[in-house]
C-alpha cells in the first residue's frame, strides 16, 4: 500500500494576490494538485509549477462546480494516490468555508493535513474600504456571521438576531441576497435604524466598490443601485471612519485598466507599480524574446577595451551563450563595462560584474554624449538584439573606434499576446503602455483596424514616443526618466486630462 500524501488547507485571503501568506505560497509551490475556490484569486495559481493540476471547485448560490461531498473525496483520492494536494479557499479555511467540513473528512480517512490560515475577508475588506472593524472609544467587540444557511435557507431562523443586533460591529459575510431578511431581523432585535452600514463587493480588488448608507436605508439603496454579490457588510459605528480612512480607493490609479505590451520577463516591475497605484494591469506581452541560435562567439577572443550593454536583455543572453558554450564572464578578459542606464547596471551587477560606467540617460545618445573617455582608436564590443538602432555603432565609428556588434538575442512577436490585446481594447480600457519601439511595432500591427476608445497612449522614454508618433499613435504622456516607476507618474498624468 502506498504512503498517503498530505494535504494543505490554504487560505487564499480576500483577492488581493499579496494577501496571501507565505506558507500559503509554498503549499502552493510544492503541491501536485490545486483544488481552488471560484473567491480564490486566479492568479495564484501562477505560484503552482507547470505540471501541477488544477481543479476548479467553484460554488455560487444554488450552483456549484462539485458538491461538498465530491470537493471531499478529491482531496482523499489524490492524497491516497501519494499526492501534496493544496486545497486554496478564499479567505480562511475555517472561517464560513467548510474547511473544518474537510479537515473532518481527511481525518476520517486517515489522511495527514495541514492548516493554513488565511486572511479573511470579515476583516481585510472593511480594512481596504477604509473601515476598521474594531476602534478605541467605539467599537471593543465584533460578530461575525454568514447571511445564509443551508439548513434552512434564511438567516430568521438559525441566527440569534436579537444577540447580533447588540453587537458593536457586525460583519456579515454572504449577506447580499438575505438583505432585506437580515436587516428586518436586526430592527426587530432592536438594533437602530440609524446604525451606519457599508457594503463592499470585490473587496481588495481594483474593482471593489462601496455603498455606504443605514440600517433603515441599506435596503432601497442597494436595490436602487443593483449592488450585487460578493460583498461583504459591515454595520455599526465604526462605518463612519471610512470617509478619512478610505485608502485604497483613492490612490491615483484606482479602478484603471492599463494595458501593458511589455514581455512577460520584464513586466514584473511595471505590473507591480500599477497595482500599487490602484491600477487593473492588464499584460498582454507583444514581444517575446530568443537566444540567437548561431550567435558567434568568437570575437570574444579578441581583446576589447569595452563591452558595452544597451539592455539587460543583453546581458541575459550574453551570460547565457557564454554557458552554453562552456565559457564564463572571463572571456570578457579586461575589458571595462559600460550600461546604457540604471536597469542594465543592476542586471551587471546582479551578475557579479562591476560596472565602470553607467550612462545617466537610458538611450543611445545618452552613452554618446556622456562616455567617459575619447573612443578615438578603441576597440568597443555590443552585444545586444540582432535587430538594434544603430545611433551607438555610427557615432562611435565617426568618432574613430573600431566598433563590432555581438547579437546575442532577437525580438519575436508574441502572437498569444497580440490576440488577447485585441479582445482586451474591445472591452475597453483607459491606458496603453509602452516601453520600447519594438513593443509599438507589434502593437500597431496586432491591432490594425481595432478602434482604441479613448484610451491614452503613455511611453517610456522620447525614442519610444518617437515610434508611437511615426506610426500614427497620439501620445499622451512621456515618462521623464527611462525608469519604469516614472511611467505611473505619467499616466497619471495622461489620465488626469479626462
Amino acid at each position: 500500500m502506498s504512503t498517503p500524501g498530505k494535504v494543505y488547507l490554504v487560505g487564499a485571503g480576500p483577492g488581493d494576490p499579496e494577501l496571501l501568506t507565505l506558507k500559503g505560497r509554498r503549499a502552493l509551490r510544492e503541491a501536485d494538485v490545486v483544488i481552488y475556490d471560484r473567491l480564490a484569486n486566479p492568479e495564484l495559481l501562477a505560484h503552482a509549477r507547470p505540471e501541477a493540476e488544477r481543479i476548479y471547485a467553484g460554488k455560487e448560490t444554488r450552483r456549484h462546480t462539485l458538491p461538498q461531498s465530491q470537493v471531499n473525496a478529491l482531496l482523499i483520492q489524490h492524497a491516497r494516490a501519494g499526492k501534496t494536494v493544496c486545497r486554496l479557499k478564499g479567505g480562511d479555511p475555517f472561517l464560513l468555508g467548510r474547511g473544518g467540513e474537510e479537515a473532518e473528512a481527511l481525518a476520517r480517512a486517515g489522511i495527514p493535513f495541514e492548516v493554513v490560515p488565511g486572511v479573511s475577508s470579515a476583516i481585510a475588506v472593511p480594512a481596504y474600504a477604509g473601515i476598521p472593524v474594531t476602534h478605541r472609544g467605539m467599537a471593543a467587540s465584533v460578530a461575525i456571521v454568514a447571511g445564509q444557511s443551508d439548513a434552512d435557507g434564511g438567516p430568521e431562523s438559525s441566527r440569534d438576531w436579537d444577540a447580533l443586533a447588540r453587537a458593536d460591529t457586525l460583519v456579515v459575510l454572504m449577506g447580499v441576497e438575505k438583505l432585506p431578511e437580515i436587516v428586518a431581523a436586526l430592527l426587530a432585535g432592536g438594533k437602530s435604524p440609524n446604525t451606519p452600514v457599508a457594503m463592499i463587493r470585490w473587496g481588495t480588488y481594483p474593482v471593489q466598490e462601496t455603498l455606504c448608507s443605514t440600517l433603515g436605508e441599506i435596503v432601497a439603496q442597494a436595490q436602487a443601485t443593483g449592488f450585487r454579490r460578493p460583498a461583504v457588510i459591515v454595520m455599526g459605528e465604526v462605518v463612519r471612519l471610512r470617509e478619512p480612512l478610505a485608502w485604497y480607493e483613492r490612490r491615483p490609479l484606482f479602478g484603471r485598466r492599463i494595458l501593458v505590451t511589455r514581455a512577460p520577463e520584464q513586466a514584473a516591475d511595471l505590473v507591480d507599480h500599477i497595482r500599487d497605484a490602484g491600477g487593473v494591469a492588464v499584460e498582454t506581452p507583444l514581444i517575446r524574446f530568443a537566444p540567437v541560435v548561431d550567435a558567434n562567439l568568437t570575437c570574444l577572443d579578441e581583446p576589447w577595451d569595452w563591452v558595452v550593454f544597451t539592455s539587460a536583455n543583453a546581458v541575459r543572453f550574453l551570460l547565457a551563450a557564454l554557458r552554453q558554450t562552456d565559457h564564463d564572464v572571463r572571456a570578457l578578459g579586461a575589458a571595462r563595462l559600460a550600461a546604457i542606464g540604471p536597469a542594465t547596471a543592476r542586471a551587471l551587477d546582479e551578475a557579479g560584474l562591476r560596472v565602470d560606467f553607467t550612462a545617466p540617460r537610458s538611450q543611445a545618445e545618452g552613452l554618446l554624449d556622456t562616455f567617459p573617455e575619447p573612443v578615438t582608436g578603441r576597440r568597443i564590443l555590443i552585444p545586444r538584439a540582432r535587430q538594434a538602432r544603430e545611433v551607438l555603432v555610427q557615432g562611435w565609428q565617426q568618432q574613430g573606434a573600431v566598433v563590432e556588434v555581438l547579437p546575442v538575442y532577437e525580438t519575436l512577436p508574441d502572437e498569444a499576446g497580440a490576440a488577447r490585446a485585441r479582445a482586451e481594447l474591445a472591452a475597453g480600457v483607459d491606458a496603453v503602455v509602452f516601453t520600447s519601439g519594438s513593443t509599438v511595432e507589434q502593437f500597431c500591427r496586432a491591432v490594425r483596424g481595432v478602434d482604441l476608445g479613448s484610451a491614452k497612449i503613455v511611453c517610456l522614454g522620447p525614442v519610444t514616443a518617437a515610434a508611437a508618433r511615426e506610426r500614427g499613435l497620439p501620445v499622451h504622456a512621456v515618462a521623464e526618466t527611462q525608469e519604469v516607476a516614472a511611467l505611473i507618474p505619467a499616466l497619471i498624468r495622461a489620465l488626469a486630462e479626462e
